[in-house]
Order: C-alpha cells, then structure tokens, then sequence
C-alpha cells in the first residue's frame, strides 16, 4: 500500500507574528485546501468580505505557525496583511500548482492578454532575522491644510493587518477610494504634530482633502519596497506593443490550472 503522501508545506513569512510574549514566529505550514474549503469559498457571507474569506481559509488551512499549532482566527486577523497574502498565494500554489492564468487589459487600446503567471516566481521581500516592520514615514508635497490654515506635510502609517482588511472590506466593494482611505485612516499613527484626538476625529476626511499627487506617494510608499509578495506586473501588449504596469489578476486564483 502507497504510504500517505505529504498535505502540508512549510514557508517562511516575509514578516512573523508576534505573541503576547514577544515572540517571533515566521514558519507557516499550510494543507492543501480540501472541499471544506470549497465550502467556506461558496459561503455568500464569505464572498461579500474577501478579508473575512482569506481569515476562514487561512485559519481552516494554517497547521502551524511558529511553534504555535493550529492557530485560531484572532491569530490569523492579528497577522500582517503582507503575510496574509504571502500566505494565499501559498495556499494556491501547494492546491492547484503555480501556474495560473491571467488576462490584462490594455490601458491603451483595451487588447486583452492573456498570460500563464507563475506564482513561484513572484518576488518575496522579507524582514531580516530579528528585524520588526518600521513605520512608513511619506513626505507629503503638498501637505494637508487643515481649517486654520495649518499644513501639515508629514504622515506616519503602521503595515495593515487582517482585523483593518475585514473592516474596509465593504467599503471597498461599495467604493473603492472610499475604502482605501477607511484602510489608510486606520493605519495613520501620526500628522505632523497634530494632536491624536484631533487626528483620530478628522478619520478619512484627511485623505479626501489630500490632492492625487499626494496620495500617490502613499500609495507608493505603503505599496513598493516593502516586505510581502510582489504583486507587480510589467505587460507588453500584443495588440499595440506598449508596456503597461497593473497588478496581478487574480479572478482565476481558486481555479485549477
């Protein structure tokens, strides 16, 4: 008889959690996912909240983390979302293989390409032994200007975890700005030297207020050189041969390649 082969598959986190104790876990195993989890995919609850989806999948098919064994949801929300997704392109690969199909469309001249991705090809920066994730500090050019006249031209944001994506989620699907600056107001530690109940008060009016220039070095600097999987895409076109730059489509992710 064929002994049993091997359902779970360890991985290194580009980031780690860290306990109540101040320890530092950053080996996952994960199982492949079964038709339970195809299940908790179905769930329409489950569908309307992709955060609250990736919490059920990844506590049903996390095995380890650390020398934690089986760690429970407020675990897996507590988790860096760097990690999170780290950890679902993981789960993908080890379930139904690395490749996947994609398709982009042109920005141009709307040309659909479809391209096989290899997700284990995907780059992954991770934290140095021992290093913690620092604050991201963003220079503002513009600054925001609050009532008084007041500019303020310095931000300061903490990496979003799994409890920040669950709660924005909805407003993401309603809107998508709107959604990115509840996840962005959440994140904000500092605003110059505005008082934090002040700051905390103003909520996502800060960002409404900033003009796009501003908000795309946020977006850069929460988005680019972190640690976490690189979701970048550079694509030439086969209609018209220009490069564009999107994300990575990922309406095919829970198909089998």
């Amino acid at each position: 008889m064929e002994s049993r082969r091997e359902r779970s598959f360890e991985f290194e986190l580009p980031i780690g959690y860290v306990d109540a104790d101040g320890r530092l876990h950053k080996k996952a195993a994960l199982r492949k996912m079964t038709g339970r989890d195809e299940a908790v995919i179905a769930d329409k609850s489950n569908r309307n909240n992709g955060a609250r989806l990736i919490t059920e999948l990844l506590s049903n098919c996390l095995v380890r983390l650390g020398t934690l064994e089986r760690p429970q949801k407020p675990v897996v929300q507590a988790l860096f979302s760097a990690d999170r997704h780290f950890l679902l392109m993981k789960l993908r690969e080890i379930t139904f293989g690395a490749e996947m199909q994609a398709t982009y469309a042109c920005p141009t001249c709307r040309e659909a390409n479809v391209v096989m991705e290899d997700l284990s090809a995907l780059e992954v920066r991770r934290l140095e032994d021992g290093e913690t994730p620092k604050d991201v500090v963003v220079e503002l050019e513009d600054g925001y200007p609050d009532r008084n006249g007041t500019v303020y031209d310095t931000m300061v944001f903490r990496y979003p975890v799994g409890t920040d994506e669950e709660k924005v989620a909805g407003m993401i699907r309603e809107n998508a700005s709107s959604g990115k600056n509840a996840l962005m107001a959440r994140c904000l530690k500092e605003l110059g030297d505005m008082a934090p109940a002040r700051r905390e008060a103003l909520g996502t009016a800060i960002f409404n207020d900033l003009t796009l220039s501003d908000r795309a070095r946020i977006d850069k600097a929460l988005n680019e050189g972190g640690p976490g999987v690189s979701m970048r895409r550079e694509i030439n076109c086969n209609g018209c041969g220009r490069k564009f730059t999107t994300t990575l489509d990922m309406s095919n992710f829970l198909a089998p390649s």
